[in-house]
């Protein structure tokens, strides 16, 4: 028609232009698609649909400037030797040597050490220089056993038995071989620049009724020193909280569908799992239905970005809070230098998701050489460090504008949905009325 404006494209709501190129790659290649990072749902419930209702009049709040809001936490207090203490309730999560580069758990471990938190090993050993860079350092015991000895387990401060991760619930892992450098292969006794894969399950039991043998084999190994926990990817989680707790672990690891990761199935990452916020809310009601909620801890993970998410996630009900991702941003994933390295994997800073290729042009997420030394430790050391102070003080400042003077003793009370799909799923309150018919309306 003569003088209509152009229309811009129509896309059918379900051939998206994403799901069509879906189609074709998989057409070419034969096979699903792996990336990194997490899933690209934008329309999962989150820590956004969560807002605080500091004190006024009917609370007081406190003083930043001068009254204090403690933070610490210990983990195995009254049950083991050696707990785990935590000067902030923060943890860096499981992310291995071989995902990452060496460069890369150097600058995590000495963050970590300095803000007083732990960090994670992640699949496939002990790197000597994150046991040397890290105060204090979680041993994963995986399905694959990958670099697994008992004298590493000995050297820890955290055992963590896992069984499954948020971002691939049910499924292992896979590092791809051009990761799998010579000192990659050495440590996980495997070939140079093959593809390696980890198991789903472990090979030496096979349900629920054989984890506290397990459990009790491994604080046997490591003389009842330190904390034993075990790590499930949210799914059905009501029900997995409650047999691990069983097991007689001191801390439970979870973490929801918008977990990160190095390398997944990228159908996975947004077609399994359960929202974070779902999952804190049914696995704190799992334990306060044992009687465990004050023995065991809670510890959560899953698209935390910020200080608020991990007020959020307290005040639901975990005791600490797992960042991997973050961690790595702040690290410098994502950093818009060497940008013409980005272009060449067919991306952008703040678009990449290419972890999986081991051509990170930071140098994280690597085992090239001139990649990795474009990672300078003490630099991200110090940038991550400032994250973490930054993260701590933001949750400090909601406990202390809802009158807390501990972070931990945030709890639902003092926060408010702003979805039904949040407050149902949480089982904290709507805005506005709750329900109620104003009295305008009955007139």
């Amino acid at each position: 028609m003569e003088g209509r404006p152009l229309r811009g494209p129509t896309y059918s709501g379900v051939w998206s232009p994403d799901a069509i190129e879906a189609i074709q790659e998989k057409a070419e290649l034969g096979r699903y698609q792996i990336r990194g990072q997490a899933t690209k749902r934008r329309d999962l419930p989150s820590f956004d649909d969560l807002v605080f209702v500091p004190a006024g009049l009917s609370r007081m709040p406190l003083e930043g400037y001068r009254e204090r809001c403690d933070t610490r936490i210990v983990i195995g207090e009254g049950r083991v030797k050696r707990p785990l203490v935590l000067d902030r309730p923060i943890m860096i999560a499981g992310m291995s040597f071989g995902a990452l580069s060496v460069n890369a758990k150097r600058a995590l471990g000495r963050a970590a050490t300095k803000c007083g938190i732990s960090t994670c090993t992640g699949d496939g050993g002990m790197h000597p220089e994150e046991r040397k860079n890290s105060a204090k350092l979680v041993y994963q015991y995986l399905p694959s056993r990958y670099g697994l000895t008992p004298y590493d387990m000995r050297k820890a401060d955290m055992i963590e038995v896992v069984c499954g991760q948020g971002a691939k619930p049910g499924t292992g892992g896979v590092l791809l071989g051009t990761k799998v450098s010579a000192e990659v292969a050495r440590m996980r006794d495997l070939p140079e620049g093959v593809d390696q894969r980890t198991p789903s399950r472990h090979p030496d039991w096979m349900g629920a009724d054989d984890l506290p043998v397990k459990i009790q084999q491994i604080r046997e190994a490591v003389d009842y020193e330190i904390p034993v926990s075990v790590k499930v990817g949210a799914s059905r989680i009501a029900d997995d909280i409650k047999l691990i707790a069983r097991a007689g672990v001191d801390a439970i690891v979870f973490d929801g569908m918008e977990g990160g990761t190095a390398a997944s199935p990228t159908i996975q990452l947004d077609h399994a799992g359960i929202p974070t916020i779902a999952a804190i809310a049914e696995a704190a009601e799992s334990l306060r239905d044992m009687g465990l909620k004050e023995d065991i801890k809670l510890i959560v993970g899953g698209g935390i970005r910020d200080g608020a998410d991990a007020a959020k996630c307290i005040a639901l009900g975990a005791d600490v809070v797992y960042i991997g991702t973050a961690a790595l941003i702040a690290l410098g994933c994502h950093r818009p230098i060497h940008v013409e390295d980005y272009h060449r994997l067919g991306t952008t800073p703040y678009e990449c998701q290419h972890c999986h290729t081991g051509l990170c042009p930071v140098g994280i997420t690597t085992q090239y050489p001139k990649l990795i030394e474009r990672l300078d430790p003490d630099e991200g050391a110090e940038r991550v460090a400032n994250f973490l102070n930054a993260m701590t003080m933001e949750i400090q400042l909601f406990a202390r504008a809802c009158g807390k003077n501990r972070v931990h003793d945030l709890d639902g009370n003092d926060m408010k949905a702003l979805t039904i799909e949040a407050s149902m799923m949480t089982g904290v309150p709507m805005v506005g009325l709750n329900g109620r018919v104003p009295k305008w309306r009955t007139y």
